[in-house]
Order: C-alpha cells, then sequence, then structure tokens
C-alpha cells in the first residue's frame, strides 16, 4: 500500500476491504511521506517493521529483490501521487489498484493509459458502488432491457461535510482535497462527481456524448468547486441530470440515482444500500431486497449474507478486492483479458478523468461541450 497513513481515511478502508474475504493481505508499505509516520503506520497495521518503507521507490526497488515479493500495488494517496507511483509500480512489475480518481488531471490519465499498454499488467479502480449487490441487479435490469429504452436519468451525490471553509482550521481530509496542486483542478465535481458519473453509465451501460455543467466555489475563498449541476447527453439521444455538491448541509453521502425507461424506472441510493425500487407504468411498484433468491445471478454472487442481514460500503468496496484477487490469479496462469466488466478498469480510469476535464471546461466556456 502507498498512503494510507496516521489520520487517513480510505487507507485503512482500503486495507479492512482487501482482507476480508481473505484473498488478500497487507504485509507492506510506504504509509506516508514522513518515514517516521511510515513506520508507525506500519505498527499500526502489524506488518513486518521491515516492510513499512520510508517511500514508495525504496519500497519497490526493495520488493522486487524478495523472494516473498506483494503481488500488487494499492494506492491510497492524494490524487497527485496516483500517476508517479502507478507508473513506477508498473515500471517494477507490480499490476495496481488505485484509489479514485485515476489521476489529478486528464492529461495524466492518458500517461497512465499508455504506461498500462504498454506494461500490460492488471489495473483496477476502486469506484466503490460497483461492488453492491443491487447496484449490480440494477445493471442487469438495465442490460435486459426490462425497464424498455432509458428515457432519463437523474443521479446526485449530495454531502454537506465541506459547509464550512473546514480546510482552512486544518483537517487533513478537508486540507489535501481544497489544495489544487494536491487535488487536481477538479474538487467536488473530482471527489465525488466522478462517483456519480461512473455510476450512471456503469448501471444504464449508456455513455456521455455531451455535457454542460455549471461549477461553483460556494464557500468563500475555497480555491476548487464544492458545487456542479449537469446536464449530460447520452448515446441514446436521452439526457441525464448530474447534481454533485460537498456544500448541501446537512447532507451525508446521499448518492442516489434513478433510471427511467418505456417501461418503467428504478432508484436505488447509497444510503439505503439494500432496496432496490422498481416502479412500472403499468404495474404495482416493487422493491427488490439484497440476497433474495429471485435477483440475477450477478447479484446474489456478489452477496454474503442472508436476507435481512445489511451489507454495505466496506462489503461493496470487498467485492471489488475479491474480483481483483480473481484477476491476479488468472493473470498469472497466463489468462489474455482477465479483468471482469463488472470491476472497474483503465476504461473507467480514462472516461471519468475526460468527465471531469470536460466539465470544467463547459463550466468555464458557460456552453455545452462535445464529450
Amino acid at each position: 500500500m502507498v498512503g494510507g497513513g496516521p489520520g487517513a481515511f480510505i487507507g485503512p478502508v482500503h486495507r479492512m476491504a482487501a482482507e476480508l474475504d481473505g484473498e488478500i493481505e497487507l504485509v507492506a508499505g510506504a504509509f506516508s511521506q514522513s518515514a517516521e509516520r511510515s513506520r508507525a503506520a506500519g505498527e499500526m497495521y502489524r506488518i513486518d517493521p521491515d516492510r513499512a518503507y520510508a517511500d514508495y521507490r525504496t519500497m519497490l526497488e526493495a520488493e522486487r529483490k524478495r523472494d516473498d515479493a506483494i503481488d500488487f500495488v494499492a494506492i491510497v494517496t492524494p490524487n497527485y501521487l496516483h500517476l508517479p507511483v502507478a507508473e513506477a509500480a508498473f515500471r517494477a512489475g507490480f499490476p495496481v489498484m488505485s484509489d479514485k480518481p485515476a489521476t489529478a488531471t486528464y492529461a495524466e490519465v492518458l500517461s497512465l493509459e499508455q504506461i498500462v499498454n504498454e506494461a500490460r499488467l492488471p489495473y483496477g479502480l476502486t469506484h466503490t458502488y460497483a461492488g453492491y449487490a443491487l447496484v449490480r441487479e440494477a445493471r442487469e435490469i438495465c442490460a435486459s432491457g426490462e425497464l424498455g429504452t432509458i428515457r432519463k436519468v437523474a443521479v446526485e451525490y449530495l454531502q454537506g461535510w465541506l459547509s464550512r471553509p473546514i480546510e482552512m482550521s486544518g483537517q487533513k481530509q478537508a486540507a489535501w482535497r481544497a489544495n489544487p496542486a494536491l487535488n487536481g483542478p477538479g474538487g467536488c465535481i473530482g471527489d465525488i462527481g466522478v462517483h456519480a458519473f461512473h455510476l450512471m453509465e456503469y448501471v444504464t451501460g449508456l455513455h456521455a456524448t455531451a455535457l454542460q455543467a455549471t461549477l461553483l466555489s460556494v464557500v468563500a475563498e475555497r480555491r476548487v468547486d464544492d458545487d456542479c449541476t449537469a446536464l449530460v447527453e447520452l448515446d441514446n439521444g436521452a439526457q441525464a441530470v448530474l447534481m454533485t455538491s460537498q456544500i448541501a448541509s446537512g447532507e451525508g453521502n446521499g448518492l442516489r440515482l434513478r433510471a427511467y425507461g418505456e417501461a418503467g424506472s428504478l432508484e436505488w441510493r447509497q444510503e439505503d444500500p439494500n432496496r432496490l425500487r422498481l416502479r412500472w407504468l403499468d404495474g404495482p411498484e416493487e422493491i427488490r431486497h439484497a440476497s433474495g433468491s429471485y435477483l440475477s445471478d450477478g447479484a446474489r454472487a456478489v452477496t454474503r449474507l442472508p436476507g435481512g442481514h445489511p451489507e454495505g460500503y466496506l462489503e461493496a468496496f470487498a467485492v471489488l478486492y475479491r474480483e481483483w484477487a480473481g484477476v491476479l490469479r488468472a493473470w498469472k496462469s497466463g489468462a489474455a483479458n482477465p479483468i471482469p466488466e463488472t470491476l472497474p478498469g483503465l476504461n473507467a480510469a480514462v472516461r471519468g478523468m475526460r468527465f471531469i476535464e470536460r466539465a470544467i471546461e463547459s463550466s468555464r466556456q458557460k456552453s455545452w461541450v462535445r464529450f
């Protein structure tokens, strides 16, 4: 693992998720740019002190020489380090599982794409919400044509934690996200907007062809956007509305997707993840529950517990790591293209960064732009 030192949020989440199914174990890391803090994180994670490295380049060089070397690198740093760490890992011969967004800028993700293609090593991207069983069910429903042609999509991701300028008070998670040098030029749009965009395309199977976005920095003196509204044209002619905000006071992690077809619609909410609502033009409302025996094979395959036992964020995250473990086994056995369609990878990385770049450009021009 690179990143995930003391005070980190997503690093410990990656560790818990990766180890949940007993297929992956954290054994080494460069957890901080401070050697002392990296050692402290190594103690926290209970790994061999000799494998809590002072920096990621030292880690990669040392690990490639070991008989029991790491199998892959998980990148859980602020965005500006995603590309250099990934490049170094691939050059050292290690596959990469990265937190999102893939890089800090669109230009960087194009470099990453070239590096991955040259290295011919697996690359995964942790768009967490793709791991929920009922997101998989919603994806199957859209692909089956059960709703008919999709006519309208609405996706929103609302948080309130940045309603005040807490980055000015030293709050670690806010400080780097509000710093363009560490985060990249997209604030809210890059932190959670890219999740909403990925969920929209992942579930519906449709792709953006054009968009018109307005990005705002609502909190005074904030250097990145904290609120975004976008209209998105999809490749079947339908339109989507995408709304994300981190200044929506009172909201927690309000990710919600609705897709409206000719015959009916579906709705999934991340804060109520074990229920998928279906509403039919000529029929009663239907609620599908996680663990239901009537769910698709894909949804049941990523469910661990009997009905009525809620599964949430960590379990969804763990689904991606379980699939990633399968990818690495297949790759080691010589499979040519071992990454399943359900696991976000390089295509999601490029499209996500393109969305951020296009949204910023649209807002700057105050006009529609081609995707």
